[in-house]
């Protein structure tokens, strides 16, 4: 409004609340149409992006050092297809023959687990004993769901997309988009609405610093323990000590779960492998209390700060909502949809707070004289 109470320009040509609602609704709902018609299609679309989201602050960083932003771009692509190599001759085929021993062997490994519970407490292990009946239903469970699992994954992957066309396509993808992150940032804070442009952006950078904080940091914490503990369990010579030491290590993005998991099918082994010779036991005890040790006064704090606004129970929840809606796309695009999510959920409770909805009239009453 203007002194004379006419309306200026500006104020005649901005959309209603209720206007700009319908159209941020209807870009949301693209998203989420866009995710459910084409996963398959778009995911080496995501998964370049996403590297290349993670590989942005090392490429300004190699910048800052005098590189120019395409060498910076090629030394991390040369440094990542040197990696990715020696992964493929000498950790994955060992994880996946790990894997599958382990799943193979499950239904032996909980018979004779009843031989052992059986020599020493008889009563718990009669025949018609409950322990007994479900023991023997979990390990055929075990090999039948995780055989499923494995030939459902592969299957999947090619069937869905083809591996060769992931192999080529992502690399390509990330190479493009990490040259020109920077350029992409600066066109889309151009066609930022300039009313909302201030708050965007704010918002903006509280997702960026979740996701830094937790993707960045909590992926560095989970590489780190993993080989650790993968590493620690081998030379200790537990059986399967690989593909636990990877297992825990993967899931130690949430909260207890890694250790939990890792720790208890490392011990269960343990006690198995090594019955009579407490020392190896304990060492695998020791193994997982100083990975949590380490990771809690030192990783953790380090890497990934004191909070970074993702709670394990929303997490999860988003891990299971995205991963039933949009499959494995899903999973991949869960974590930063749930940070987005929780910036924005906090932004709106701010604003409900400040709001005369929540305030209501109770400082006026407040402020009358008794």
């Amino acid at each position: 409004m203007t002194n004379g109470g006419i309306r200026s320009k500006e104020d005649m040509m901005a959309l209603p609340v209720r206007q700009q609602a319908l159209w941020w609704g209807l870009l949301a709902a693209l998203v989420v149409l866009a995710l459910w018609f084409l996963g398959g299609v778009i995911l080496p679309f995501v998964l370049g992006g996403g590297i290349a989201y993670l590989l942005d602050p090392l490429a300004d960083r190699l910048e800052k050092l005098g590189l120019s932003r395409i060498m910076s771009v090629v030394v991390i692509t040369v440094v990542a297809i040197l990696l990715f190599v020696l992964l493929v001759l000498l950790v994955i085929p060992t994880l996946i023959e790990q894997g599958a021993q382990l799943i193979q062997t499950a239904p032996d490994l909980f018979a004779q687990l009843q031989l052992w519970l059986q020599d020493r407490f008889p009563s718990l292990m009669d025949q018609d004993s409950v322990v007994r009946e479900q023991f023997a239903a979990l390990g055929e469970r075990i090999q039948s769901r995780g055989g499923e699992l494995m030939q459902g994954l592969v299957s999947s992957a090619l069937g869905v997309i083809n591996v060769l066309v992931l192999l080529v396509v992502v690399p390509v993808v990330t190479f493009y988009l990490l040259l020109d992150w920077d350029r992409l940032v600066a066109h889309v804070d151009g066609l930022l609405p300039r009313d909302h442009a201030p708050t965007i952006r704010s918002l903006a950078r509280q997702m960026d610093d979740t996701l830094a904080g937790f993707i960045r940091g909590q992926g560095t914490v989970c590489l780190i323990l993993g080989v650790y503990y993968a590493v620690a369990l081998a030379l200790v010579g537990l059986n399967f000590g690989l593909v636990i030491g990877a297992i825990a290590g993967f899931l130690t993005f949430i909260p207890y779960i890694g250790a939990l998991i890792g720790g208890g099918l490392a011990i269960g082994l343990a006690l198995y492998q090594f019955w009579g010779e407490w020392w190896w036991i304990v060492a695998v005890y020791a193994i997982f209390q100083s990975g949590q040790f380490v990771e809690g006064n030192i990783l953790t704090p380090k890497l990934v700060g004191s909070s970074v606004g993702l709670h394990p129970v929303w997490l999860l929840f988003a891990l299971s909502i995205f991963g039933a809606l949009f499959g494995f796309v899903g999973l991949l695009v869960a974590v930063p949809a749930a940070a987005m999510i929780g910036v924005l959920a906090r932004f709106l409770t701010e604003r409900y707070r400040e709001s005369q909805l929540y305030r209501g009239h109770t400082e006026t009453f407040d402020e009358r004289p008794e």
